[in-house]
C-alpha cells in the first residue's frame, strides 16, 4: 500500500503541474459583493458578522425562484438568467447539457469539478442514462460558455477574493435550484445531484435546502470550504494571495456561508439519501477533512452511505478507480430516486 500511495500522489502533482493558465490573483475582501462597501473599515467584523447571519437566514439567502426565461435549443442545451446578477453579463446566462434518458423516469442535476471543460463529465451522463436516469450537466458560475473575458480558468468561482468567492458560490447553488424547478415543470418528480470537487460543496448545499432534491451523490467531501483552499494542491495559487492577509481560521469562519457543515442539522428528517466518496490519498480534499464531514454527518445523527478508495483527487476520475465510482454512484441514484 506503500507503494501504491507514493505512485498515486506522484500521478496527482503530475496532473496538477499539467493545468495551463494557473494564475496568482490580488487579495481583496471583496465586501462590496455581499452587501458592503469597498471602503469598510473593518473588513474582518463584516466578515464574521456577515457569516453568522448568513448561515442562520440561510433558507432566505439561497432562497431561489424559477427562471424567466427557459430555452432548450435543437442540441438539447439549456439556457436561463441567474437569479443572482454578477459583473460579467456571459456569466449571468446558464448553460446546461441535457441527456435524456429513453424513458421518461427520475433525473439527476450533473456538477462538474472546478474548471471543467464543456466536454467533461458527459461520460457519466451517459452513463445514468443507461441506467434509466435522465441527466443534466449545469455549467457553473465563470466555466466554459461562461467564462468571461481574459480568464480562461474559473478564477472567480475559487478566488483570494473573500465576498466574490461567496457571491460565485451563492450563485451556483441558487442557478442549481433554477435548474431543478425547470425539471420539475418537465414533469420530473424524482430529482437528484450528482457533484464532483467544489460541484460537491455546491451540490451538498443545493440539496439540503431544496425539498425536491431527494438524493445526493458526492464525490470529494469536506466539512469547510476555506479548510481546502488553505490546503489543498489544488487551490495553492489561490491560497498564495490568502495567506498575507488571513489565517485558515479565519478563512474557514469567512466562507462558513458555503460550506456543508452549518446544515447538516437540516437533513434530519428529511428523507433524503446521501452518498460521499473519497480518496485515501487526496491532497486537495485532505482525508482528515473527509473524516471530519463524515464524523460530523453522524454526530448529528444524518444516515449516510460512503466509499472511501485508495486514491486521489485527480486518480478518482481515473482507471482504474472511475469504474468503482462510477458504479458505486449509479447504483445508489437508481436506488434512491426509484
Amino acid at each position: 500500500m506503500r507503494i501504491l500511495e507514493e505512485r498515486i500522489r506522484r500521478y496527482e502533482l503530475m496532473r496538477w503541474s499539467q493545468e495551463p493558465d494557473r494564475r496568482v490573483l490580488p487579495f481583496s475582501w471583496g465586501i462590496e459583493h455581499i452587501g458592503g462597501s469597498a471602503s469598510e473599515a473593518g473588513p474582518r467584523s463584516f466578515l464574521e458578522h456577515f457569516a453568522d447571519e448568513t448561515v442562520a437566514r440561510g433558507d432566505e439567502w439561497f432562497a431561489s425562484t424559477p427562471a424567466p426565461d427557459y430555452a432548450l435549443d435543437g442540441d438539447d442545451v439549456l439556457t436561463f438568467t441567474s437569479q443572482v446578477e454578477s459583473r460579467w453579463p456571459a456569466n449571468n446566462r446558464v448553460h446546461a447539457q441535457l441527456f435524456r434518458a429513453a424513458r421518461r423516469g427520475p433525473a439527476v442535476v450533473v456538477l462538474a469539478q472546478w474548471n471543467a471543460k464543456w466536454h467533461e463529465q458527459q461520460a457519466s451522463c451517459r452513463w445514468l442514462n443507461r441506467l434509466g436516469i435522465t441527466a443534466i450537466k449545469m455549467s457553473l458560475p465563470y466555466h466554459d460558455r461562461r467564462a468571461i473575458p481574459g480568464h480562461p480558468r474559473a478564477d472567480f468561482l475559487v478566488a483570494p477574493d473573500i465576498g466574490q468567492t461567496l457571491e460565485a458560490n451563492r450563485q451556483a447553488i441558487l442557478d442549481v435550484r433554477r435548474t431543478v424547478r425547470w425539471l420539475e415543470h418537465e414533469g420530473y418528480t424524482r430529482i437528484g445531484i450528482l457533484g464532483t470537487s467544489v460541484g460537491s460543496c455546491i451540490g451538498f448545499i443545493a440539496m439540503v435546502h431544496d425539498p425536491a432534491v431527494v438524493a445526493s451523490a458526492h464525490l470529494h467531501v469536506s466539512t469547510h470550504f476555506g479548510d481546502v483552499v488553505a490546503t489543498g494542491l489544488t487551490t495553492k495559487n489561490v491560497w498564495e494571495s490568502l495567506r498575507a492577509h488571513v489565517t485558515q481560521e479565519e478563512l474557514r469562519r469567512y466562507w462558513l456561508p458555503i460550506s456543508p457543515a452549518p446544515y447538516f442539522s437540516k437533513l434530519h428528517g428529511s428523507g433524503k439519501r446521501v452518498l460521499a466518496i473519497a480518496g485515501k490519498y487526496d491532497p486537495t480534499f485532505w482525508p482528515e477533512y473527509t473524516d471530519r464531514f463524515m464524523s460530523a454527518m453522524r454526530s448529528d445523527g444524518v444516515r449516510f452511505e460512503s466509499l472511501s478508495l485508495p486514491c486521489g483527487h485527480y486518480s478518482l476520475g481515473a482507471a482504474p478507480f472511475k469504474y468503482a465510482v462510477g458504479y458505486r454512484f449509479g447504483t445508489f441514484l437508481r436506488r434512491a430516486l426509484a
